[in-house]
């Protein structure tokens, strides 16, 4: 369930396989098509480009109460964090400085009352040996450009718990240590274990907004850049310097995914592997066309089509990592799809 931190907080929850796009435009105000608005639009989008964002000096930990855990899991990891941010907006010379308090809760993926399976998922589909796809199909519902849907930092989350449990162990388990790590299409959380900064040899983020990159505390001091993918595909970094990419259910937004897909077999080290996670989640007004039309297992097809069109990875390999536990038929689906490079 999303945490809505303040009034300005442009938090969705859509409900799962919900693809009217009418829901998001009832909760968020910055997808208005009319000229007045896109207007408004564009003078917040500066205004809080020149905005700063920073963690107050506590936080309070919060342990899950489930009684059946061991006592050593619960003292290792709280199951959840809660920090007060600062954000500051309007500090240049023409602004009109703001500061506002956040207290926002993280997920860390410990201590809870879910198990962790995960099943592979045979990938069957055979792709011709051109992309089939045309233009309509990456089509949006909202075309704007996505800087200003994305101007206001969402310091939510847009899976739920189990979700983002499964898929931190899963990164435990699957990427080691001293591992230099990159998270593309990035935001205020990466959904990486708690010790991951200290045991990785670097964790770097790209995402759209660069408020919500500064939240994110598991990034190296410095170690982020901005960029809007749909506008330039390119990662701006050197070959090979990665070890690993991470992507969280953010493919379906990506409306040149086999570029920038590319782009990360270009900034992996030979071997290096790529983790593309996906969910049900997303903003409809935002995901392309083809996206919508598509159930869970089309959506891993199509990725790995997009991995064969891109080039130079081996065979992929596709897994159904879906939390369980109490409650289970209403967890939100959690699968992956891994390549490595050739």
């Amino acid at each position: 369930m999303l945490q809505v931190c303040a009034a300005w907080s442009t938090a969705v929850s859509i409900p799962r396989h919900a693809t009217s796009s009418s829901m998001l435009l009832s909760m968020t105000n910055n997808n208005d098509n009319n000229d007045s608005n896109n207007n408004n639009n564009k003078n917040r989008r500066s205004f809080i480009s020149k905005g700063t964002i920073s963690f107050l000096t506590w936080s309070s930990f919060a342990w899950g109460g489930n009684s059946q855990l061991p006592a050593c899991a619960i003292a290792k990891n709280p199951r959840y964090i809660e920090n007060q941010i600062e954000m500051k907006y309007g500090n240049g010379p023409d602004g009109n400085p703001r500061t506002r308090g956040i207290l926002v809760r993280r997920f860390t993926g410990d201590s809870t009352p879910y198990s962790f399976p995960v099943g592979p998922v045979r990938l069957v589909k055979e792709w011709p040996e051109q992309p089939p796809f045309d233009e309509k199909d990456f089509t949006r519902a909202d075309s704007n450009d996505d800087g200003t849907f994305y101007s206001l930092p969402r310091l939510v989350y847009h899976i739920d718990e189990p979700a983002v449990s499964s898929l931190t162990q899963y990164y435990r388990k699957n990427i080691p240590p001293k591992s230099r790590i990159l998270d593309i299409c990035s935001s205020w959380v990466s959904h990486y274990p708690l010790e991951f900064p200290k045991t990785m040899k670097r964790i770097a983020g790209t995402g759209i907004n660069p408020l919500e990159l500064v939240a994110n505390d598991q990034f190296g001091k410095g170690d982020t850049i901005a960029r809007n993918l749909n506008n330039d595909p390119t990662l701006p970094y050197a070959d090979g310097e990665f070890d690993v990419v991470t992507c969280v259910v953010s493919i379906d937004y990506l409306i040149h995914p086999i570029e920038v897909l590319k782009e990360v077999h270009r900034v992996l080290r030979p071997g290096g592997k790529v983790i593309i996670s996906q969910s049900n989640r997303c903003f409809p007004s935002k995901a392309i066309g083809m996206w919508l039309k598509m159930n869970d297992r089309q959506h891993l097809e199509l990725i790995n089509g997009y991995f064969q069109y891109a080039g130079g990875f081996q065979p992929r390999k596709a897994f159904d990592i879906t939390a369980t536990g109490e409650g289970q038929n209403g967890f939100d689906p959690m699968f992956i799809i891994e390549a490595i490079k050739a």
